[in-house]
C-alpha cells in the first residue's frame, strides 16, 4: 500500500485542434504581423538601395532577388556571409532585420506555446492527485 501521492497528467490533445488554435491566434495578430512584414519589405528596399549589397566571394554586386535572399536570411539569424553589406546604411539595416527576425520569432513562439496551452484547457486538461489505496 502506497502512502505517497501520484500526480497523473492524462493527454488527449489533438493535433488538428491545436493547429487550429494555432492559426486563429495569427489571425488575431494578423494586423501586428502585417505591419512587421511591410516593415521588413521596406528594409530590404532600403538595403537593395543603399546596402552595397555583394557577394563576399566574387564582389559581383547583388541581383533584387539576392539581396530579399540576404534579408531574409538576415531577419531569420542564419547569415550565411555569402552575400554581404558594404556600407554603414547596410549594416545599420542588417542589424535592424536581425532584431525584427527575432521579435517575430517570439511572437510565433509565443502564438505556438499559448495554442498548446489552449488546447490543453480546451479538453480540460488538469493534473489531480489519486491515492492508491
Amino acid at each position: 500500500m502506497k502512502t505517497e501521492k501520484q500526480v497523473k497528467l492524462h493527454v488527449s490533445i489533438r493535433t488538428r485542434d491545436t493547429i487550429g488554435e494555432y492559426f486563429r491566434l495569427l489571425w488575431f495578430l494578423r494586423h501586428i504581423l502585417g505591419g512587421l512584414s511591410t516593415v521588413f519589405v521596406a528594409l530590404s528596399a532600403l538595403m537593395y538601395c543603399a546596402g552595397g549589397v555583394i557577394h563576399a566571394d566574387t564582389h559581383r554586386i547583388a541581383s533584387p532577388g539576392e539581396v530579399v535572399y540576404f534579408c531574409a536570411v538576415t531577419a531569420l539569424t542564419i547569415g550565411y556571409g555569402d552575400i554581404v553589406a558594404t556600407t554603414a546604411t547596410g549594416r545599420a539595416v542588417a542589424i535592424a532585420l536581425g532584431l525584427l527576425g527575432v521579435l517575430v520569432t517570439g511572437i510565433t513562439t509565443a502564438a505556438g506555446v499559448h495554442a498548446i496551452q489552449g488546447g490543453a484547457q480546451r479538453i480540460g486538461l488538469r493534473a489531480h492527485d489519486e491515492r492508491d489505496g
